[in-house]
């Protein structure tokens, strides 16, 4: 009986690491985290009512930046959606990717996206709305090098608003059909099954076209609106960034709806949420413009189990580098991805510093080839910019050419037949689609051209359509309209030098075609499969 008290101890002992161990074994791997990546079209970084904004009111993106992390200086890849897209989902340069980089060229299967890296590794992905365009995408087996479907994921947008019906609820007539929402809540339902899901939420508003006016039917004031100082104070101007906020408004109505879903069925707190816009806003000199309001962008993360909240990061962030923290948070890998530009910041997401910023990255980088058709034989107007927290350097590639396309458009059908200079009828009424065709039509842009030769106006018209300098360089916390050009300024040559050579060194290492070729004009010659217009040679003397 002695003896077997002496065992007793210690075949207990032992039994219990057995089941510890075997528990520990046996226990379930934690959750692999959702992702819900919610996209506007052409929003500025300034436009939102968490950046300070009295004239647009955004809840769920309040929300997501005051419980997560708010980067205040996010710098889309371009001030245009097709470039920008293409460098969120490759992490890559968009002059990295040939025509998958570049405004309603064609996408080559070679540029993999990141979605399909995170289908490949277990998560079922899918989208609503607007995804990677506008891009070609194969028509049929003889585009044998053509993606067939979008890369933003696979699209769910078959429950739609109809005008009359007693549910269309939207605010707007320029706001897209598609109920972002109901679709959502369609893919969590019915596709999503039990596995972790990656949705792309890309929204069409706050694009162009606005309805005019819309803003009357609610409770908008004139007065709340901050005019960008490269505008005329005027109540057209004014009422114009009020419809724009309509629509940003709507694009952040689905994401609260979307947000509050995933609360009421037990997902959010394992839900990464991801909040942008691909570009600025839809106005001259800001989309299409490689001004802090054409790529200075909202951004916002939220997953409070594992991204300490109430941060904002002041270090610049670039959509290339979207791609890689995605990959890394998920673990999917980019084994079948073509080699990536961008640097996760998951170390700044998952730090309890206030700003924890990394001093080695304090740049990120941007730029412009073509937008619309908009010059003669569909040039392009390149641009290269870099933007540190401070201070942004621009590099207009080929100043002789129009910024905002040429002045003067052939007359679709004709051969040298011309619409009048900067598209002004003889009533002195302007017509968007004649001229400056890289900004988009809007009651803004026909003002400033119509009242071009007023005194009080005539800056505004410069700012939106003249020539520029080969190089410019602005204090953008000083000067976040960018309107003082600083190149050449011996106060701040130390810095200007630093930024231009960093630029350059940048544009070597990641094989820019128009810095090391060997065909530096390659962008201009990609096809456009989008509708096409006609301007005059400009070495022509009419």
């Amino acid at each position: 009986m002695k003896k077997l008290n002496l065992i007793n101890p210690v075949f207990a002992m032992l039994f219990s690491v057995l089941i510890i161990t075997l528990s520990a074994c046996t226990q379930t791997p934690a959750k692999r985290p959702n992702i819900l990546f919610a996209i506007s079209d052409d929003q500025s970084f300034a436009h939102t009512s968490f950046a300070g904004s009295n004239f647009v009111n955004t809840p769920a993106f309040d929300r997501i930046a005051q419980e997560g992390i708010y980067f205040s200086n996010c710098i889309a890849g371009s001030p245009g959606c097709a470039p920008s897209r293409s460098a969120i989902v490759t992490g890559r340069y968009h002059w990295q990717n040939e025509q998958s980089g570049q405004h309603a060229s064609s996408w080559m299967k070679k540029y993999i996206p990141f979605v399909d890296q995170l289908e490949g590794s277990g998560y079922v992905t899918g989208r609503t709305g607007k995804g990677v365009s506008p891009f070609q995408y194969a028509r049929s087996e003889k585009d044998s090098l053509w993606r067939k479907t979008d890369a933003g994921g696979i699209e769910h947008s078959n429950i739609q608003y109809k005008k009359g019906d007693p549910g269309d609820e939207r605010p707007a007539g320029g706001i897209a059909s598609t109920n972002y929402y109901a679709n959502f809540k369609y893919f969590m339902e019915n596709v999503r099954q039990d596995k972790p899901f990656f949705f792309w939420y890309g929204a069409r508003e706050p694009h162009r076209a606005f309805e005019q006016d819309s803003w009357k039917r609610s409770d908008k004031n004139q007065e709340d609106v901050k005019v960008p100082g490269f505008f005329p104070d005027h109540e057209i101007v004014r009422g114009d960034m009020l419809d724009y906020a309509i629509e940003i408004e709507w694009f952040d109505l689905h994401l609260q709806r979307m947000l509050e879903y995933l609360e009421e069925i037990g997902e959010l707190e394992n839900t990464i949420v991801i909040v942008t816009s691909d570009n600025g806003m839809a106005f001259p000199r800001a989309k299409a413009n490689g001004y802090d309001y054409g790529i200075h962008v909202p951004l916002a993360v939220r997953f409070p189990k594992d991204f300490p909240g109430g941060r904002t990061i002041d270090q610049p962030v670039s959509f290339e580098d979207i791609a890689p923290t995605i990959l890394e948070v998920t673990g999917a890998g980019s084994d079948k991805m073509l080699p990536i530009s961008g640097k996760s910041f998951l170390k700044v997401l998952n730090s309890k510093e206030q700003d924890d910023s990394d001093p080695s990255e304090k740049y990120a980088f941007s730029g412009r080839e073509r937008h619309s058709s908009s010059r003669y034989l569909n040039w392009g107007y390149p641009q290269r910019m870099i933007r540190s927290k401070d201070f942004l350097f621009t590099w207009n590639m080929k100043p002789d050419r129009w910024p905002a396309g040429a002045p003067q458009r052939i007359v679709a059908g004709t051969s040298d037949e011309l619409w009048p200079m900067y598209g002004i009828d003889e009533e002195g009424v302007h017509h968007s689609a004649w001229a400056f065709t890289d900004i988009d039509a809007a009651p803004t842009k026909s003002f400033i051209i119509e009242n071009m030769q007023d005194e009080s106006v005539r800056p505004y018209y410069d700012l939106s359509v003249a020539k520029r300098p080969e190089f410019e360089f602005f204090n953008v916390k000083e000067d976040p309209y960018c309107l003082v050009n600083l190149a050449g300024d011996p106060e701040y040559s130390d810095i200007e030098k630093e930024m231009k050579e960093v630029l350059i060194a940048e544009l070597k290492k990641s094989g820019d075609p128009r810095v090391v070729g060997p065909d530096t004009e390659v962008f201009d010659s990609y096809i456009r499969y989008s509708p096409m217009r006609e301007f005059p040679d400009p070495q022509l003397d009419r």
